[in-house]
This record gives C-alpha cells, sequence and structure tokens, in this order.
C-alpha cells in the first residue's frame, strides 16, 4: 500500500500549471492537499455537463436461453439509464492592506500566508459538504455521501452496517473504494480542477517604490487605503457512479465505547465487514472515521495486539506515516466528529 495514487488522477495531478498563476495555483493545490488527507484519495474527473456529469448506467440485463441445435433463442437487449451528478461552487475573497503585504518584500507570498486561513476553511467546508452536503435542502452546495446512504431499508441497505446504537450521540465509519468509475470527484466540462486562486487586484501598475499600486478600498467606517485583492474558486462535486463501492458503518453509540469492548461496539470486527462488502478495493481506498473514533479504534487494537489479533498496523504513504487497516488507510476527519441520529 506504500504505493498510491499511480494511475488515478487526483487533485495536484489535475491542477494545470500556467505561468506565475499557474504557480500560485500549485501551491494552493500542495496546501489544500496537505491540510486535508481526504484530497489524497480523491479521484478528479471533467464532468461532460456544464453543470456536473451525467452517468449511463446498466438498469436490466438482456435475456439469456438455453437451445438445442437447430433451435432459436429469442432476441433480447439490457436497458440502461442515466442520471445527473451536480458541482457546486465554493468560493472566498481576500483583501490585504497593501503597506502590510509589502512589508516583507515579497507582496505575493504575504497575500498567500494571509489566505491561508481561507484555505482551512474552504478545506473544512469541502469535507463536510463531501459527507453530509445535501442538494435538496441547500440549492447551492452538492450532494455528499450521508444523503445516498441513509436507510437500512433502502437502496443502498446493503451497504450500510448497523452497529446498535441507539442514542443521540451517534457516529459513522466509511470505507469508500475511489475511483473514476467508481466513486470520484467531478469538476463541471470546460472549468479547471481544484481551487482557482485569482488576483482581483485592479490597478498593477507599479508605484514608486516598486510594487503594484492596488486599488482604493473602504474600510469599517468607509475610509479608503490601498490593498491587494484576491478571489478564490472552487469548483466540486461528487458523483457516485456504483453505490457498491462505499459502505457506511452508522449508529456507533459514541458515549457506549470502551477499549476493552466491555459495552458498544467492537470496531475492528465492524470495520472487516464493511471491507468485505467492497468487491475489489483499489489503490485509493480509505477508511474515514471521526477523530475520536479513531482514537478509540487503536485503543481497542492496543487490547487485540496482546492476543495476536489486531489487523490495524502503519504504512509510509506519500512520504508519510499512515495507520491502516488490513493494508487501507485510515483517515481521521473533524468534519464526521458530529452527533448523529440514528439510521432506520
Amino acid at each position: 500500500m506504500a504505493a498510491r495514487n499511480g494511475a488515478l488522477a487526483t487533485l495536484i495531478d489535475v491542477t494545470t500549471t500556467y505561468g506565475e498563476a499557474g504557480e500560485a495555483q500549485g501551491q494552493v493545490a500542495e496546501i489544500l492537499t496537505k491540510d486535508n488527507p481526504v484530497l489524497d484519495d480523491v479521484s478528479w474527473n471533467e464532468g461532460n455537463l456544464l453543470t456536473g456529469d451525467r452517468t449511463w448506467v446498466r438498469t436490466g440485463k438482456p435475456g439469456v436461453a438455453w437451445r438445442r441445435y437447430n433451435q432459436g433463442v429469442p432476441r433480447s437487449k439490457g436497458t440502461v439509464g442515466s442520471f445527473d451528478e451536480a458541482a457546486a461552487q465554493l468560493a472566498a475573497t481576500s483583501q490585504m492592506d497593501r503597506s502590510l503585504a509589502i512589508l516583507g518584500g515579497n507582496p505575493a507570498k504575504a497575500r498567500m500566508s494571509f489566505a491561508k486561513p481561507f484555505f482551512d476553511s474552504m478545506n473544512d467546508e469541502f469535507v463536510e459538504t463531501l459527507f453530509y452536503g445535501n442538494s435538496f435542502y441547500e440549492s447551492k452546495e452538492f450532494t455528499g455521501l450521508s444523503p445516498r446512504y441513509n436507510s437500512l431499508s433502502g437502496p443502498t441497505q446493503d451497504y450500510i452496517i448497523d452497529a446498535g446504537g441507539s442514542g443521540s450521540d451517534n457516529r459513522s465509519i466509511w470505507v469508500v473504494n475511489w475511483g473514476p468509475e467508481t466513486i470520484t470527484g467531478i469538476y463541471p466540462k470546460g472549468t479547471k480542477a481544484g481551487l482557482l486562486h485569482m488576483d482581483a487586484t485592479t490597478n498593477l501598475r507599479e508605484g514608486p517604490d516598486g510594487y503594484p499600486i492596488g486599488d482604493l478600498v473602504p474600510d469599517e467606517s468607509g475610509n479608503q487605503y490601498l490593498a491587494y485583492s484576491d478571489f478564490f474558486q472552487w469548483d466540486c462535486g461528487l458523483a457516485v457512479k456504483d453505490h457498491r463501492h462505499a459502505v457506511r458503518i452508522a449508529n456507533i453509540d459514541f458515549s457506549d465505547l470502551k477499549a476493552n469492548r466491555s459495552t458498544g461496539a467492537d470496531l475492528e470486527m465492524l470495520l472487516v465487514q464493511a471491507i468485505e462488502r467492497i468487491q475489489a478495493l483499489g489503490g485509493n481506498a480509505a477508511v474515514y472515521t471521526p477523530r475520536p473514533i479513531g482514537a478509540m479504534l487503536r485503543m481497542q487494537a492496543l487490547s487485540d495486539s496482546r492476543t495476536g489479533r489486531s489487523m490495524l498496523g502503519f504504512d509510509t504513504i506519500g512520504g508519510r506515516k499512515v495507520t491502516v487497516f488490513d493494508g487501507t488507510p485510515i483517515r481521521s476527519l473533524d468534519a464526521l466528529n458530529v452527533d448523529e441520529a440514528r439510521v432506520v
């Protein structure tokens, strides 16, 4: 598992570099991936629609028949259907005082550093939407995984494992097998992947000090000062082309969990079940867990290690040491650490 992403286009792979702006964009992609482990796994595809992607799926198999010599068989054909996945646009603006930006002699670097909190916020918003977004209730965002895997009797029921929790502090663990034909990130046709950085400063003429002059902007009191402006835009969405490539372990009662399993769920046993439900794990498969659940998983595994049962270990992926379960990396995400209603 040390080699990953070899055949799949991740965020940095599909971020086109082009001149000075391209260098800035590449830097943004690196920052996003470093601070968001999900982006190490997600494959990205350009959609075939201006609003996202249309996927064609087989809805029925052709009929077949046994035959004897000199006997024909009826003609048959399969049936296909389509569904559309919508992308959404996440955006932010940053404005920095010109005098502050040129203090260190490198305004471009200063602006990128000043924008870092915006990257963090956009990263957090993307991951939260990836799992909990629902365009039915909020049309400006894309639909994430949870609304698709939300019923023990629905079309994805075989890919939801009930951990038995009935309280109000339930959590979920996810196993996702990323790939262009399974579950993938998308961006609209004709757009660029990843977070785009655009210099929104109008007046870039050189001032007497050798730096761009910038624009006059009002402060909170309406008084003018010179500033540089940046705009950040991320066109992104999620396409679940084959729902058999994600499993949700739902209804994990957080308050019941114990390292010795005297109460609560046996997390390793649940993960074994989840991974076995996915037919063929690819090189970009990953386990996503709330951070406290990830810690509990390691505590339960520590108890198991004395008996030789634990399937938890470590591997070096992308130059970083990562906790793995049976070879599949585990990503601890703060975005998943929310109270969930029981999935029924």
